[in-house]
Formats: structure tokens, C-alpha cells, sequence
């Protein structure tokens, strides 16, 4: 989330004269796309292109099992999505760990005949990235330089960016946001960038051991302890790699490595 593309509050009455919106607030984390909170709704302009029938498509398909946002009405190149409840979560608890699993387990039974969309590591030029990197940033380019081997299978499709500013919480009910960015990939994957995300400066095996634990009960897949460690790194590997191709430093990458 975050601005790029600034709106008033009177465009913002003019795009979506229906819904009574009286006040706009920008968010400020994150600059892939534009972003406005409402009291009830979202508000998004989508600064690059992106596949948004698909996305659509796919929430509508989960939002009777899944607590995501709908896409509720369009106008020019700013969309309106219902707002879930909850904030982003500050400091992160056990109940957070078990509602991602939860949610990711429900996430992917749904998505796991869902091998016709295109890869989400496909969607990111991973050699053009470490290309620059190489030059630039040679010693983080040594330790990153493993991803141009990531093959991962297609279990389904997977999320792929549940960072903390991707959720809500509302005490121990979860809501998950920005699927955009999805794909087919490895649903461990998924769980990797939950577990770095919530956790990035301990990455606690009690937090391991209680994801997996409630995740394994209910998942179309049984992730092993150790391939998921595995993955966390590789995870790690991935946002460190986009983060300094987006800001073109490393200096955002450092907890993740």
C-alpha cells in the first residue's frame, strides 16, 4: 500500500457518488500501487499493469469461505473493495501464527486445482534483478545469487506477499488482502513468507512448531519442519532481491537476511 497517484476527497465523491464516502485517509506503507482507507471501504489505482479481472474473479470465488475483500465497483482506473475488519498487527502472538495457518490451510484447499494461471515467481525476472544487483551490490548478489535455480512445483495458487501489510486482525479472526500478485507456485511458499514476515528477527521455532501444528491438521498438504526452513530462507532471499531492485538500496532488506 501507499500513494502515488494523489486524489481529493471531492474526486473521490465524484467516482463513487453512491457510497457516502466522508473522508478519505492515505496509507503510507508500501509503494507498488495507490491506496485510500474509507470508515467502510478501500480505495485503489492500480499503478502498473495488472491482470484486475482475475483478481476479481478469484475473490469472488473465495469470499464465501474466506474473510477477503470484494471488488464492489470500478470507475476509470480507481477501484472501490469492501474493508475488512481488524488493524495490522503490531506485535505479533501465538493466536496471529494460528489464524495465518488457518487461513492459508482453508487458502489453499480452495486454490490447489487452480494450476492454470500463470507462475508466481514467473511474473518477477529474477535474472534481470540479480543482473543489477550484480554490479551494484555484489555482496548481497553472492548470497542471492541462488534464486536464479528456484524452481518451484505447482501446487496451486498461492498469495505469495502475506507480509503484516497484507492483514487485518480483529483479536484472533484474520482478513488478507492483495492478491494481485498472485500465482501458482509451492504452497510451502506461501507458509515461508508468513513465517519471515510475522517473525523475520527470531524466525522462532515455537512460532515453526505452532504454524505447522494447526496448519498440518487442516491442509490439503503436509509441510515437513525442515523443507519449510528450507523454504523461509529462500523466501527471505526473494523480498531481500525486491526490495533493493524497488528502493535501489539494501538498507530495507536487512531483517529479512
Amino acid at each position: 500500500m501507499g500513494v502515488i497517484t494523489h486524489i481529493t476527497l471531492k474526486e473521490v465523491k465524484e467516482l463513487f457518488p453512491s457510497f457516502n464516502i466522508s473522508s478519505i485517509t492515505p496509507t503510507n506503507s508500501g509503494v507498488m500501487d495507490t491506496t485510500y482507507i474509507t470508515d467502510k471501504y478501500v480505495i485503489k489505482k492500480y499503478e502498473r499493469e495488472v491482470d484486475i479481472n482475475a483478481e476479481i474473479k478469484l475473490l469472488n470465488t473465495l469470499s464465501s469461505t474466506l474473510p477477503v475483500a470484494q471488488c464492489i465497483a470500478q470507475n476509470s482506473e480507481w477501484f472501490l473493495y469492501t474493508k475488512l475488519q481488524g488493524t495490522e498487527p503490531k506485535i505479533i502472538k501465538s493466536y496471529h501464527i494460528q489464524a495465518l495457518a488457518r487461513f492459508l490451510a482453508s487458502f489453499h484447499t480452495q486454490t490447489q486445482k487452480m494450476k492454470s494461471h500463470s507462475s508466481f515467481i514467473d511474473n518477477y525476472d529474477l535474472k534481470e534483478i540479480l543482473d543489477f544487483v550484480k554490479p551494484n551490490y555484489y555482496s548481497y548478489y553472492k548470497k542471492l545469487q541462488s534464486l536464479q535455480n528456484y524452481k518451484p512445483k505447482n501446487d496451486g495458487f498461492i498469495h505469495g506477499d502475506i507480509f503484516k501489510d497484507n492483514t487485518v486482525f480483529d483479536k484472533d479472526k484474520i482478513g488478507v488482502f492483495d492478491f494481485i500478485d498472485g500465482g501458482c507456485g509451492e504452497f510451502i511458499f506461501d507458509a515461508a513468507v508468513c513465517l519471515v514476515a510475522f517473525d523475520a528477527k527470531k524466525h522462532s521455532h515455537f512460532f515453526i512448531n505452532m504454524f505447522l501444528n494447526t496448519y498440518n491438521q487442516r491442509a490439503p498438504k503436509k509441510i515437513q519442519k525442515k523443507e519449510l526452513i528450507k523454504t523461509m530462507t529462500i523466501a527471505a532471499k526473494f523480498y531481500t532481491l525486491l526490495r533493493i531492485q524497488r528502493y535501489k538500496s539494501p538498507h530495507k532488506t536487512k531483517e529479512l537476511l
